[in-house]
């Protein structure tokens, strides 16, 4: 019977639950877990700063391998690579209805009916929804991709979040080949963006964040300028001759960071904004200098399922030039989730991962 952690609310210990081992059935597929990294919205969940159904089955940053697949479940990936039993995959976190307005419009990830792996209340047909546990039942329509044998776990796990997300906010950032990028907040998403950037053209990467460790990890990652908040304008001149950066992305996560991108961008910029997962109250807008600025200014939640390809092929080429394996700061078994969770709140900027099966 597979192990799973379940969470019941902020402040309580997890829950470890035996269930019965679910058969596939339809189009599902079962994966055997065998890393689950904890991002940061895990985070905001175990400590109550969002809120999410429950009991659930924490965890969406997820690799595995493939145990079984129900009778209609596709025998290749997304890519068109064979799957097969033992075959590692991920896989993107939201999974569409196919039928609703956003999914016509192609816009799964805001499906108006998502699956959303590591957010999904448990129900008796579907109560192994997140990474951590031993196995986990993939819903049917969900994009699954191979995980290349370059990509170590540690690596690939956090690809259907982080680096998915990353490979986002520069699709929607537009063109970076000769210009500058600023990233406020040197977190995993942020010096995953920071490679992204450098890897697709940009000629300078200007990297703000209060933490000296984190400034210091996003040189290794390619920024060609590094920052405290209150040292940003100083950096931005010398980057931009004053200008101002080409494509600002705010992943900090607070309103001073919001309120920092629309100001930093250059006229005619475009400023995303995608770290403000959880409430941070309001900030300011004057429409005239938006205006007479000319800036873009998007919102960026979750991805598409084509920037996870766009991940997983980063990852298995260019990206391999980076340290992403120091990024996973620790790992635990699964039995210890508690203990890495209260790790992953005391280590910002990176990742804690857990070990399904290390200790059983």
């Amino acid at each position: 019977m597979p192990l799973a952690m379940v969470f019941t609310g902020a402040g309580r210990p997890l829950e470890p639950t035996e269930f019965a081992s679910p058969m596939p059935t339809g189009g599902e597929i079962l994966v055997r877990v065998t890393c689950c990294t904890l991002c940061r919205s895990d985070l905001h969940t175990h400590a109550g700063r969002r809120i999410e159904p429950m009991p659930t089955v924490p965890g969406h940053e997820i690799v595995g391998r493939i145990e079984a697949f129900g009778p209609d479940s596709p025998r290749r990936d997304a890519l068109g690579e064979a799957l097969e039993v033992g075959t590692r995959v991920t896989w993107a976190v939201n999974v569409g209805c196919g039928a609703c307005f956003f999914c016509r419009h192609d816009l799964p990830q805001k499906c108006e009916r998502p699956h959303k792996y590591g957010h999904h209340r448990n129900s008796a047909d579907r109560p192994l929804g997140g990474g951590l546990a031993e196995t986990i039942l993939l819903a049917e329509r969900t994009f699954v991709v191979r995980v290349p044998d370059e990509i170590p776990d540690r690596v690939a796990a956090p690809a259907n979040c982080a680096t998915a997300t990353a490979a986002a906010l520069l699709r929607y950032g537009g063109p970076i080949s000769g210009g500058t990028v600023l990233i406020l907040g040197a977190g995993v998403l942020g010096l995953t963006a920071c490679a992204m950037a450098r890897v697709g053209g940009a000629e300078a990467v200007v990297v703000c964040d209060p933490l000296e460790s984190g400034r210091l990890r996003a040189e290794a990652f390619g920024a060609t300028h590094t920052c405290p908040p209150d040292a940003l304008a100083d950096a931005l001149r010398d980057a931009t001759h004053g200008r101002g950066a080409d494509v600002v992305l705010e992943l900090a996560g607070h309103a001073d960071a919001a309120r920092s991108a629309i100001a930093s961008a250059r006229v005619g910029g475009t400023v995303v904004l995608a770290g403000t997962v959880s409430p941070v109250g309001t900030i300011g807008l004057d429409p005239e200098a938006v205006v007479r600025r000319m800036l873009t200014i998007r919102g960026v939640h979750n991805y598409h399922p084509s920037d996870l390809v766009a991940a997983i092929r980063f990852l298995a080429g260019q990206g391999r030039a980076f340290p992403f394996a120091e990024l996973v700061a620790a790992t635990y078994p699964l039995e210890r989730a508690d203990d890495a969770f209260a790790d992953a709140h005391a280590r910002p900027g990176v990742r804690v991962a857990v070990i399904p099966g290390e200790s059983r």
